[in-house]
């Protein structure tokens, strides 16, 4: 899923002990779960030329969740992101986006999320400790998550929902390239704003 929190510029682990925090009791929902891209997003959004974001989001990806509604410590997620599905909405940067400049989609075709750790910080509000993989360089990072609620559809599935944030830095992961400005500064903020909003089917 989903989904990472810096501080202080450097990824904090969480400990993996359940936070003390009241909350409702979600034993419910406890099971698997299979995020659905069609009612799902995973976007981004980084800083270009000094004065404006770039916004974008990847539109292929699998992922699922093993959630522990009782004891949230104990849930998981994986998440497994197709490189050239990015869309920014501009051909020519998507692109750009795909070659060894960025992502170098050939040769790493996949981004990964593994989750390590979960926690309740608050009665509807969680965080995910997990590693990152993008052109296999792992890195720890932390999502915090906003539960948004659960449902039944029309079609009878269980759905529940959650939304998440996180910021990166790229260069992190070998995605360095930029270009200085005239002007000042550089073409391509190194920070990366990630986004989830997350709808996912009950499978067992």
């Amino acid at each position: 899923m989903g989904i990472f929190s810096r501080r202080n510029d450097t990824a904090t682990a969480v400990a993996t002990t359940p936070a003390a925090v009241n909350g409702p009791d979600l034993g419910h929902l406890s099971g698997e779960w299979a995020i659905d891209p069609a009612h799902s997003r995973i976007g981004f959004a980084v800083r270009h030329a000094m004065v404006t974001n770039v916004r974008g989001e990847f539109t292929e990806y699998d992922g699922k969740l093993k959630l522990d509604g009782a004891e949230p410590g104990n849930s998981s997620a994986e998440l497994v992101i197709k490189v050239a599905s990015v869309d920014t909405s501009q051909a020519q940067r998507d692109e750009h986006l795909r070659t060894g400049d960025f992502f170098a989609a050939e040769s790493y075709p996949e981004i990964r999320f593994t989750s390590t750790s979960a926690e309740r910080i608050g009665e509807d509000t969680y965080r995910m400790t997990g590693d990152l993989t993008i052109k296999d360089v792992t890195k720890p990072v932390v999502l915090d998550l906003d539960y948004t609620g659960h449902a039944t559809d029309p079609y009878g599935a269980a759905r529940i929902g959650f939304e998440g944030r996180t910021t990166v830095d790229r260069t992190e992961w070998g995605l360095t390239y930029n270009a200085a400005l005239e002007t000042g500064g550089v073409l391509i903020g190194e920070k990366v704003k990630l986004t989830f909003d997350i709808s996912a089917v009950k499978s067992a």
